[in-house]
């Protein structure tokens, strides 16, 4: 009995000890400095595919944020035309407010863009005020989007978003 627990030991010795040295066979990433999947290794054809792939992504990801602009440029032309017909925001208006929000908070994240501030500046006085500048925002947004590429980042349309994010929430919420 106590043979066969001592061979048990020295088999698992055994198979730890070739496993250790299988292992350091093993060329290790760390003392190259280079890691065995790095993009310097691939061949130049790869590498201007990845390129390509990656400015194909871009364009499309800018494409889609002018998309979003306009149709948040519709939605505010239809809200102040609601509004001018009834002086009052239905509930299909408020379901726009609620899209309108959305798609601000998506802009301002692709523009880089996480939070607003808490300041009440410019705080409109009235519905109708506060209508006259979701429109004006909206339209002031989505030219700044079409003005900056698809490579630069737009402080000024950061802050247009959120400003345009007070006026919605001001109307959904009534100032809140």
């Amino acid at each position: 009995m106590l043979f066969q627990f001592f061979r048990l030991i020295f088999i698992v010795f055994l198979v730890s000890t070739a496993a250790v040295c299988a292992n350091a066979q093993f060329p290790d990433a760390s003392a190259t400095g280079r890691d065995s999947g790095s993009k310097e290794d691939l061949p130049k054809n790869v590498k201007e595919t990845l390129a390509k792939g990656r400015i194909d992504r871009e364009k499309k990801d800018y494409e889609e944020l002018v998309q979003r602009g306009e149709e948040a440029a519709k939605i505010s032309a239809e809200l102040s035309k609601s509004f001018t017909k009834q002086n009052k925001l239905s509930s299909e208006d408020q379901k726009k407010l609620d899209r309108l929000e959305k798609l601000a908070k998506k802009i301002r994240s692709e523009l880089g863009g996480d939070g607003d501030d808490d300041s009440d500046d410019d705080k409109p006085s009235s519905t109708s005020a506060a209508i006259k500048m979701l429109q004006e925002t909206t339209t002031s947004l989505v030219g700044m989007i079409k003005e900056n590429t698809r490579y630069s980042v737009s402080v000024a349309a950061i802050e247009t978003s959120n400003a345009l994010l007070k006026v919605v929430r001001l109307l959904r919420f009534g100032g809140k």
